[in-house]
C-alpha cells in the first residue's frame, strides 16, 4: 500500500504524521480485499486558525474522499479517517454493486462484519419535506437571500440564464455555486 502524504500552504509533514496517517488508513484499507485499493493521497493543510487534511483513495472507477479540519493536524486526520469508515460502511452495499459491475468480484475483505456494520450504522429518516418557490434572481441575490433565512445552501433560477443553480456556503466561509445545466 502506497501512503502519499502532502503538505500545502508551507506545511511540510513529519515522519511522525506519515507513519500516523499510514496507521490510521491502515484501518480503511483492510476493509478492502487485496488489491482494490492499492493508494491514497492525504493532503494536509495548515491555516492560521486550524488544520485540514484531505484523504483520496482512488479505486476502480470511483474515488473514496474525506475532508475535515481541526486545531490538532493529529485530530485532524482522525476525523477524516472516521469519515471515510463511516462513508464506507454507510454505502457498503452499492460500493459492492458498483465494483461488481466494473470487474471487482470481492472488494471487501472477510473481516468485513455485515452484521456489526448494520448494528453500528442508525439509518435515518426522511423527517421534514418543504416545498419552496424557486424565482429568478442574481446569484448576489441568492447569497443575500440564502444570509437572511441562515441557511447554508440556497436554490434558485438564475435570471441570467433561466437555469436552475444552488449557491452554498463553503467550511472555508466563501461562497460557490451548483450549475445544473449542461
Amino acid at each position: 500500500m502506497k501512503y502519499d502524504v502532502i503538505g500545502k500552504n508551507g506545511f511540510v509533514p513529519t515522519q511522525a504524521i506519515k507513519d500516523y496517517a499510514a496507521k490510521r488508513l491502515d484501518k480503511i484499507v483492510g476493509l478492502f480485499d487485496k488489491g482494490v485499493v492499492s493508494e491514497a493521497r492525504i493532503v494536509c493543510k495548515v491555516y492560521p486558525d486550524y488544520q485540514r487534511v484531505e484523504i483520496t483513495i482512488p479505486a476502480p472507477q470511483i474515488t473514496l474522499r474525506a475532508e475535515t479540519s481541526d486545531a490538532d493536524m493529529y485530530a485532524a486526520i482522525d476525523k477524516s479517517v472516521d469519515k471515510l469508515d463511516r462513508q464506507i460502511k454507510k454505502f457498503r452495499q452499492r460500493l459492492s454493486n458498483h465494483f461488481e459491475r466494473v470487474g471487482v468480484n470481492k472488494a471487501f475483505s472477510a473481516e468485513f462484519d455485515a452484521q456489526a456494520l448494520e448494528k453500528e450504522i442508525i439509518s435515518k429518516q426522511l423527517v421534514k419535506s418543504k416545498k419552496v418557490k424557486i424565482t429568478p434572481m442574481s446569484i448576489e441575490d441568492a447569497i443575500s437571500q440564502m444570509e437572511l433565512i441562515g441557511h447554508d445552501f440556497f436554490i434558485f433560477i438564475n435570471k441570467d440564464n433561466n437555469q436552475p443553480q444552488v449557491v452554498y456556503r463553503r467550511e472555508d466561509g466563501d461562497y460557490a455555486v451548483i450549475d445544473t445545466s449542461a
